[in-house]
């Protein structure tokens, strides 16, 4: 496809789910499919109700291709049934997310994968391939992946019009167990369609969660014989949202280490780091490790063994640190801690079975006790500082970086069978 100079956020007929045929659209919700990943966490969701979202996004059967058909098999009967009803016009929708202090704002359309969307991080093939075998056998996207952009800070252009849409009554509004309230709302009017499209083609988007998501859309366009820059495989279901206006939060994804015991990760280290024991629990400890200037990191064998490491060896890291890369990259906690701990000191394989990672602190440290293994506890990276990498054609390290508030999945969908738009 030949580039376009800024985002074209399309219109679609969004596929929502029909109230009175749920028992509650809390029910019916997921998160993302990324971090549904337990068995245990798609077995709750699943007997929250026969018609939850995580049915599609996540099908179980012996073997992928029963798993796509089976999922496709079900979109089409929860369709026949009046499950998911199609809004008469296509609309982009205001989406909003609430929970104490965190409030986020931001647009759900149909991204053209023409336009300039920057990604931070590398993608895995098998599952960019998976997730495309899965679309293409439902014909729709099930869930939006979240893009950031940078407007001017005032409520002009796409901003404005949100501002004004949210003092309407919503479509629907609900409230996850993670006690988020969910609000959504259809915006239909050609003038504002008109301000979001003249102020969107002025901007470039940054991938914060979602690439392997973005690669899959990437993908079925390209399998698509013939597919032009109208086919509905040119665009794919995103969030954007502005970060000047809503920033987005910015969390560590920290790594479980199941065969790596706390006593060996210390041995090995040979002077490679600074090793200095951390009495206390792990709130100080993560306390004293974003208090702790250069690179460093929190080594937790259960929850009251952490040991903080800082100070590492010059010469190591230039030996070890690829040089074709800018700076910034070289000192991320993350390029060090592939680079020189896991590759060069204690040899862990990049490999599911060797590393595991985990979004909440408290969660890694109870698995690593729980395998005898470490945590490697990290620090956030800032938005600024992907961005600025990103801008420049610089990827992060895997799982480095993890942005939210995600959004729900369930809310609204989109379909490709011509009937969109």
């Amino acid at each position: 496809m030949t580039s376009t100079d800024g985002l074209r956020l399309l219109p679609f007929r969004g596929l929502r789910y029909a109230p009175e045929r749920v028992s509650s659209l809390t029910a019916v919700m997921s998160p993302p499919y990324d971090v549904v990943v337990r068995p245990d966490g798609v077995r709750h969701l699943e007997t929250a109700d026969p018609y939850n979202i995580v049915r599609l996004i996540l099908p179980h059967a012996a073997d992928p291709t029963t798993r796509h058909r089976q999922a496709a098999d079900t979109l089409h009967r929860w369709r026949s049934e009046g499950v998911l009803t199609q809004d008469a016009e296509p609309a982009l929708y205001v989406y909003e997310q609430r929970a104490g202090e965190v409030l986020q704002r931001g647009l759900i359309g149909a991204l053209r994968l023409d336009g300039p969307v920057l990604p931070h991080e590398g993608v895995i093939p098998e599952v960019v391939e998976d997730r495309a075998a899965l679309m293409r056998a439902a014909a729709a996207n099930f869930e939006p992946l979240l893009l950031s952009y940078r407007g001017e800070g005032t409520a002009t252009g796409a901003a404005a019009v949100i501002e004004r849409v949210v003092e309407r009554e919503p479509l629907l509004a609900t409230t996850t167990e993670d006690g988020f309230a969910h609000r959504l709302w259809a915006v239909t009017d050609p003038a504002d369609l008109t301000a979001i499209d003249d102020d969107l083609t002025r901007r470039q988007a940054l991938i914060a969660d979602g690439h392997h998501r973005w690669a899959t859309y990437q993908r079925l366009y390209e399998q698509q014989a013939g597919a032009t820059a109208g086919s509905p495989w040119a665009s794919g279901l995103v969030l954007l949202v502005d970060t000047a206006r809503y920033p987005l939060q910015v969390r560590a994804i920290h790594r479980v280490l199941p065969h790596l015991p706390p006593a060996k990760a210390l041995a090995d280290l040979a002077g490679a780091f600074r090793a200095r024991a951390l009495p206390g629990e792990l709130s100080a400890a993560m306390e004293a490790l974003e208090e702790t200037p250069g690179t460093a990191f929190v080594l937790a064998g259960g929850p009251d063994s952490f040991h903080l490491l800082d100070r590492p060896d010059p010469g190591l890291l230039d030996r070890t640190i690829r040089r074709d890369r800018p700076e910034a990259w070289r000192q991320l906690d993350a390029t060090v801690l592939h680079s020189v701990l896991l590759d060069e000191v204690w040899h862990i394989p990049d490999h599911p079975s060797d590393i595991g990672y985990l979004h909440h602190t408290e969660a890694a440290v109870e698995q690593a006790a729980r395998h005898g293994g470490t945590a490697v506890l990290m620090r956030a990276t800032s938005e600024e500082t992907v961005r600025q990498l990103a801008e420049h054609g610089v990827t992060m390290p895997r799982k480095s970086t993890s942005f939210g508030p995600k959004p729900a999945t369930g809310l609204v969908l989109r379909t490709l069978d011509g009937n969109e738009n």
